[in-house]
């Protein structure tokens, strides 16, 4: 599907906040790719489509997930939010018919996290994070900087700031994000 029949699909099942967020993460991929000398067109797909779940109910996304035998952690379990990273990769294969597994991958990595992420992956959690219409966020503009300089680096802050802040407000913490963590801790400081 074309880029801009995706992006009219888009507005059409996205909340007006949840679109505005999806283009902006689509540009900043798109800014961030050139920067690291990565594919734009992937970036740009993988920034329009990183949500294109997050706007179904959290019984639904479970339901779905087993429906498309999609596989479901315990935390994801007790945060269903989660899955719609997951879901979204299913859902830009099949119904929007973007058929580059990179693009998948970094769609279904785009929340938690993975160890040793590939730069389309770091591009769009990080892009996710920066992106111009997010106004609150620890470290915010040293991120955005070092995003732009050192996408490991930029990984590590991102990540260090998410595990501060769930541990402050008592959310649950994933173990995908805090092995993620764990990875980028140990690699960035090598």
């Amino acid at each position: 599907m074309k880029r801009k029949k995706i992006e009219k699909k888009l507005r059409k099942e996205l909340d007006k906040e949840r679109y505005e967020h999806t283009m902006g993460v689509m540009y900043t991929a798109a800014a961030l790719a050139m920067a690291h000398q990565s594919d734009i067109e992937q970036a740009m797909y993988a920034g329009l489509l990183h949500d294109c779940a997050k706007c179904i109910p959290n019984e639904d996304k479970l339901r779905l997930c087993e429906k498309y035998q999609i596989p479901v952690r315990d935390s994801e379990r007790r945060c269903p939010f989660l899955l719609h990273a997951k879901l979204g990769a299913y859902y830009a294969e099949y119904n929007y018919k973007v058929n580059d597994p990179m693009i998948h991958h970094a769609i279904k990595v785009h929340t938690t996290g993975v160890p040793d992420m590939n730069t389309l992956d770091k591009i769009i959690y990080i892009a996710d994070y920066i992106e111009p219409n997010r106004k609150s966020a620890p470290n915010l503009p040293e991120i955005r900087r070092l995003a732009f300089e050192d996408l490991d680096r930029a990984m590590l802050q991102i990540l260090s700031d998410t595990l501060a802040y769930l541990r402050e407000k008592g959310g649950e913490l994933d173990t995908m994000t805090l092995q993620t963590y764990n990875y980028y801790k140990e690699f960035v400081t090598q």
